[in-house]
């Protein structure tokens, strides 16, 4: 657990971190250099959800041996299940990271929204919907890892 007061904003409680896979943890389907390091260093503190539509098909592989739970979505309205899963895990003891449109109501449902722009890009509505940018998977993991650097940010 991540436990940490952010003045004016109130008390964060963190359990649980949900990220997507394509364009946020990966380029291209196969994950950045480091994040396997990072997720792993996370799962001490957080319990580490990845939701991904999997658009390389290559989710499976590449966390291969990372301490996650990984839930490759299926059908159709991903933008939905990534929401109630986050509401069905707590949302109010969650964080999420993601980047793309399918991520923007599990940002806005999660207590602390992370949005990422990597090569595959932000898209604006997933960047309203989140309190913070990052330009790396890494830099967001480093942002809960280190938690002060949220005071930081998210004063008021």
């Amino acid at each position: 657990m991540i436990r940490i007061e952010i003045p004016g904003s109130g008390l964060l409680e963190l359990e649980h971190f949900v990220t997507d896979f394509s364009g946020t943890l990966s380029e291209d389907g196969i994950l950045l250099p480091g994040v396997r390091e990072k997720l792993e260093e996370l799962s001490g503190k957080l319990k580490i959800h990845v939701l991904t539509s999997d658009t390389f098909g290559r989710a499976r592989k590449e966390l291969e041996g990372v301490n996650c739970v990984l839930h490759v979505l299926e059908g159709e309205r991903h933008v939905v299940q990534k929401e109630k899963y986050v509401m069905n895990i707590g949302a109010d003891k969650a964080v999420a990271l993601g980047n793309g449109n399918n991520d923007v109501l599990m940002l806005k449902a999660a207590r602390l929204g992370i949005a990422v722009c990597l090569k595959e890009g932000c898209s604006k509505e997933a960047l309203e919907a989140s309190q913070i940018l990052v330009t790396s998977p890494i830099d967001a993991i480093d942002l809960l890892l280190s938690p002060k650097r949220l005071i930081a940010t998210l004063r008021i």
